[in-house]
């Protein structure tokens, strides 16, 4: 089974997006739907997603898993949770009796913007990370260069637990890499219980001047670091949008990872989601 493990719903007109905001996200400022996106996974040999949070309120894990109940190819979803409440535990629980609720494989909370880079080491913060684990669910970084040293503290205080680094840290593409970046990552991947997506890296190139061979050293890294059983495909569509289509992302990428290998890239494409999200 081939699974794009990162891939967002929105519709601007029923919620707010505050990170949408601004011209040049306004192509992608519009209702996307599970229509939209069936027939670009049927084109491109895409069986299965995981669909992601887009904004940190409750209402959309909520929805988010009505929508995985209702679509048979969403096999998983990555909500939003408020990681400093007390009563997190309770709400998980709630969360996983609704319908569709056994397909809530993690959480994840938008840290990068945050104005405290150890947002992630907080007390009420690493309390609510305990009551997420104990559910065996994972828990998505998303995270740039900044806010890797919590990441990686994190990663190290909870060493049973599952993380998943959500666009490689988002590397400074347009500027040509950072060696700060780089070894972060590898610092990262060392800890041995975080898997890395290869998604959202053409967002980081310049939108209009980008092709496979541009981002190819940073899939070189990051696949040198954790290795062929921890890196996970993802489109980030519609995000993806604004720098090339569905098909372009995912071939692009696609041929970033065939070139490191063939079992990388089959495990890429299905085996290490599975893996880092305890599919069924």
């Amino acid at each position: 089974m081939a699974i794009d493990a990162h891939q967002h719903f929105w519709d601007p007109a029923r919620a707010d997006y505050p990170w949408m905001a601004g011209p040049e996200l306004a192509p992608i400022r519009r209702a996307f739907a599970p229509a939209d996106l069936a027939p670009l996974l049927k084109a491109n040999g895409i069986d299965a997603s995981i669909l992601v949070q887009c904004r940190s309120a409750i209402e959309e894990t909520e929805e988010f898993l009505g929508v995985a109940h209702a679509t048979p190819f969403v096999v998983g979803v990555v909500g939003w949770a408020d990681l400093t409440d007390a009563a997190l535990g309770d709400t998980l629980d709630r969360l996983r009796a609704l319908p569709g609720g056994a397909k809530l494989v993690g959480i994840r909370h938008q840290v990068h913007d945050e104005a405290d880079p150890d947002w992630l080491l907080r007390t009420e913060v690493q309390r609510g990370l305990a009551a997420l684990f104990s559910r065996d669910l994972a828990y998505d970084f998303l995270v740039r260069t900044r806010e890797l040293p919590a990441a990686i503290a994190t990663a190290k205080a909870f060493p049973q637990a599952r993380f998943v680094l959500d666009h490689a840290a988002k590397p400074p593409i347009a500027d040509g890499g950072s060696a700060e970046w780089s070894a972060r990552i590898a610092a990262l991947a060392a800890c041995g219980n975080v898997w890395c997506k290869v998604s959202g890296l053409a967002i980081e190139a310049r939108w209009t001047d980008w092709d496979a061979e541009r981002l190819l050293p940073f899939v070189q890294h990051v696949a040198n670091c954790f290795g062929e059983d921890r890196l996970i495909f993802g489109s980030d569509w519609p995000v993806c949008l604004l720098a090339g289509s569905y098909d372009e992302i995912k071939g692009a990428l696609e041929a970033c990872l065939a070139k490191l290998g063939p079992r990388v890239r089959e495990k890429a494409f299905g085996l290490n989601a599975k893996a880092a999200y305890l599919l069924a």
